[in-house]
């Protein structure tokens, strides 16, 4: 993977956030804050980036907004609870943007048994659209950081997609 694209692209993004003056605010659960950190390490993203959330857990979703029923039916690692998660970090925030990630990266959980392995699940919502992009991506390289990278190169394209 090319590294340096992902930091050119990011850069594209906050520079088109910038320029619209739109803001964005992410809660990632199996990305462990890496979309974060990709975010604001381009110089200016305190511009537009407004809040980065990891709701690793359940109870930290819910905390900010996620409603349990749809994680009690849907399960945690579901496009539901993806779209609960970009829908309510934009509503926490008051953000433009917001992204929700959530899924298995190579791993079961016995807190959660529903839901696929080796899936990840993106949503972006765009609060003036009041709409949701979204995708799931299959994840199953051998390991977590390169499945991880996997899951950001497919936010950043759609990112980009979404702001041009």
């Amino acid at each position: 993977m090319n590294y340096q694209n992902d930091e050119r692209d990011m850069e594209e993004i906050i520079r088109l956030l910038t320029q619209k003056k739109k803001t964005i605010s992410v809660m990632e659960s199996c990305t462990g804050g890496a979309l974060s950190n990709m975010i604001t390490n381009v110089p200016g993203s305190s511009m537009v980036f407004n809040f980065g959330a990891v709701t690793y857990s359940n109870e930290y979703k819910i905390k900010l907004g996620v409603n349990k029923e749809i994680i009690d039916k849907y399960s945690v690692y579901s496009m539901e609870t993806a779209r609960e998660m970009s829908n309510k970090i934009v509503k926490y925030t008051s953000s433009d943007y917001g992204i929700g990630i959530t899924g298995k990266l190579l791993k079961s959980d016995p807190n959660n048994l529903m839901g696929e392995d080796n899936v990840v699940y993106i949503s972006i919502y765009v609060s003036s659209e009041d709409k949701y992009y979204e995708d799931r991506v299959i994840v199953t390289e051998e390991d977590r950081f390169t499945n991880k990278k996997i899951v950001l190169n497919r936010v950043i394209e759609m990112l980009l997609k979404i702001l041009k």
